[in-house]
């Protein structure tokens, strides 16, 4: 069987009904033209730190001048200026944030009104020029001497140029990622995030291990993707939380007493968080600082990450996250079956040695 190219199998699986996780897919009917605001994240190809380095104290407070921030190479300095000249090339399109990391960077864009293209050509666009940038400064072409080669020789012998590096002949990895703005607090959200980017990566620098994915995490005859603190499976003391659907308001908080005095004294909440008690409790539990084990249906590409106060509490050692499926781009609502499923795996969790 011929071997076919990823596009040719997405294809494929599009057809069948299945969907490639993937976080570079645009989203299927909305207008790329009209007037919107999106998160913009490209990264580097092969995920190189060629636009800077992040330096600083993750324990400094933001603002402080020891605060982790990023210094930008000269590439980097050449990618800023490029993105930043984006509303210069295209006045529909507004800057509103851009936050440089070694490796990609993350930007907000305002699309004040309708454009005459699609925003992808405009990204397309800002590759290009910012390619010529990588050439000039990472990998120049060579000397314009031309050897002498003979009449059979390739296309890149009779010019004298290498045939381009497979791997890494751009600088960009292929598409981005764009979020939509779509609902009240997010994009204050969005740029909460941008700026709390550099310590990010400084704290998981200092704690790799509790973000990166895990995979094949073993939990009796169940098996699991994993973010954060996976010796929590280990602690002597797991509780499962489960609360029936018809608590009421008075009944809800008498178990959120009860669960959280039980995690002062030092056990470790398990849950799904389903029921409106289950969310109550494990929120209340998270927010004052005990650690936790949280199930959910959605499971983790490789490059997934924990967002807002999870990132801290991975940080701290409080936190894992499992998942005992596969990861899904769609926003699918949990079925029953899924939710006895999470709760049996919570029973199983808390009963093992």
């Amino acid at each position: 069987m011929a071997k076919m190219t990823p596009k040719q199998l997405a294809d494929k699986l599009r057809f069948a009904g299945e969907a490639i996780p993937s976080m570079t897919r645009r989203r299927d009917g909305h207008d790329y033209e009209a007037r919107q605001m999106y998160l913009i994240t490209i990264t580097v190809e092969g995920r190189r730190p060629l636009l800077g380095r992040v330096v600083g104290n993750p324990e400094a407070a933001e603002g402080a001048p020891d605060a982790p921030h990023i210094e930008l190479s000269p590439l980097g300095k050449a990618v800023e200026q490029q993105w930043i000249a984006i509303s210069h090339y295209h006045p529909e399109v507004k800057v509103l944030a851009l936050q440089m990391m070694p490796d990609h960077l993350h930007s907000i864009l305002f699309v004040k009104e309708r454009m005459p293209q699609h925003l992808g050509h405009i990204i397309k666009g800002f590759k290009a020029s910012t390619n010529k940038e990588y050439r000039r400064l990472i990998a120049p072409a060579p000397s314009s001497a031309v050897p002498v080669v003979s009449s059979a020789a390739t296309p890149s012998q009779r010019t004298g140029r290498p045939k381009p590096d497979r791997k890494h002949g751009l600088l960009w990895s292929i598409g981005y990622t764009d979020g939509i703005l779509g609902r009240k607090g997010q994009l204050n959200n969005w740029l909460a995030y941008l700026r709390d980017n550099p310590r990010r990566l400084l704290m998981k620098r200092l704690h790799p291990e509790y973000f990166r994915v895990q995979r094949n995490v073993q939990v009796g005859s169940y098996e699991f993707s994993a973010i954060g603190n996976r010796y929590l499976l280990s602690h002597p003391v797991r509780l499962q939380v489960q609360c029936s659907r018809r608590l009421t308001q008075e009944e809800i908080v008498q178990q959120m007493n009860h669960y959280l005095g039980l995690a002062k004294r030092g056990a470790v909440l398990v849950s799904p968080s389903i029921s409106p008690g289950e969310k109550a409790i494990m929120r209340a539990a998270f927010d004052a600082g005990y650690p936790l084990i949280l199930l959910q249906e959605n499971g983790f590409t490789e490059l997934a990450k924990p967002g807002g106060a999870r990132f801290d509490a991975c940080a701290e050692g409080r936190l894992l996250i499992l998942a005992p499926w596969k990861h899904h781009n769609q926003r699918l609502a949990i079925n029953r079956s899924q939710c006895l499923s999470l709760n049996d795996m919570a029973r199983a969790i808390c009963e093992g040695d």
